[in-house]
């Protein structure tokens, strides 16, 4: 089928869906099994089913890139397929091995190739999903599961699009803690985000910073993305404590860093120190990292009733190189000296 859009600067952010979708199953001492790829349509589920009740889920984002001769670009799906199995184990889920992973997402897109969109800024996500589908009550982990993958036609995450967006800073409630499931991909860590993020939208903002559980004092992670922070000219990011989504951007942003002639320091920051340095200058740029946003520029903290704006609310040159090389490899513009890009076919 043509994909039901003409115009890709309104395709925004999952509002499509493409025509078919990949699902297997898991059952305790069969394995996986009854793999297909199959028209996209609803699922059926018992009202008992172990998701619905105790939360087994577990799922992933990536994307599939148009190059401009043609070229489908997958960036980093290995680190997606560990990544969903961390979570997997963290959740007493099965594990999917990264072979079959990595081949059911490549098939799945080469059957929708045609959906891509090659505008710049736009790309193909694509949504594995692993639910716990067993039917019974009393809380322990089902021996039954589904795997599924859904694509979706995108354009920018956020409606300012690269603008600088403004985040409300949260000082009172909390994402995730040490020892939690912060540092695993489950839709609870999302449920438990959405007070907070209503209460930012509400004061016009595009998403929300978290602090730390035990002292409300160290900055964590934005709902969507890991953070940066440029300060005396260093890129300063929070560490991965276990209450931090393990971001694959942010890791490449780290990665490629030093070969930019970038300095970068994962190390704790609080929210003191980061209006201090807004307040003094020393603070010149903020930006998120993640799949759906990429590299999104950061204008604006709101915190306990006051604003400070960082760089005037414009995009530093930090943030404008490191955005400009990632989106460059992962649309095959330059050479990959990493070897992150992966060709699975062409549209033509």
């Amino acid at each position: 089928m043509r994909p039901p859009y003409d115009d890709t600067s309104k395709l925004g952010f999952g509002k499509y869906y493409t025509d078919y979708m990949f699902a297997m199953k898991y059952s305790e001492g069969k394995g996986w099994h009854d793999r297909e790829i199959k028209e996209y349509a609803p699922l059926s589920l018992s009202p008992a089913a172990c998701v619905l009740h105790y939360s087994q889920e577990i799922f992933e984002g990536l994307k599939a890139y148009l190059a401009k001769d043609g070229r489908i670009l997958l960036f980093r799906p290995e680190e997606n397929a560990r990544r969903m199995n961390r979570s997997a184990r963290r959740l007493c889920m099965p594990e999917i091995p990264e072979e079959e992973f990595l081949r059911a997402i490549t098939e799945l897109v080469l059957k929708e190739k045609h959906w891509i969109p090659g505008d710049p800024g736009t790309s193909l996500y694509i949504r594995p999903t692993m639910l716990g589908v067993e039917a019974f009550l009393g809380v322990r982990p089902a021996k039954e599961y589904l795997f599924y993958i859904i694509l979706s036609p995108v354009g920018p995450y956020y409606k300012e699009g690269y603008n600088p967006i403004g985040i409300y800073v949260e000082d009172k409630l909390v994402r995730a803690s040490v020892g939690g499931v912060g540092d695993v991909k489950t839709g609870g860590n999302y449920g438990a985000s959405l007070f907070a993020g209503m209460k930012a939208q509400e004061k016009g903002f595009a998403q929300v910073l978290y602090l730390d559980a035990r002292e409300n004092r160290y900055v964590e992670e934005v709902g969507s993305s890991n953070v940066f922070f440029v300060i005396d000219g260093v890129l300063i990011t929070p560490p991965l404590t276990g209450s931090i989504l393990p971001g694959i951007t942010r890791d490449s942003v780290i990665r490629m860093s030093p070969d930019l002639g970038y300095r970068v320091e994962e190390r704790q920051i609080s929210i003191d120190e980061v209006l201090e340095g807004i307040a003094s200058g020393r603070l010149t740029e903020m930006f998120g990292t993640g799949t759906a946003a990429v590299i999104s520029p950061v204008g604006l903290l709101y915190y306990k009733g006051r604003e400070y704006v960082i760089n005037g609310k414009r995009v530093g040159e930090v943030t404008a190189t490191l955005y400009k090389r990632l989106v460059d490899i992962q649309y095959g513009q330059v050479e990959d000296p990493y070897g992150w890009v992966r060709e699975i076919g062409r549209v033509n």
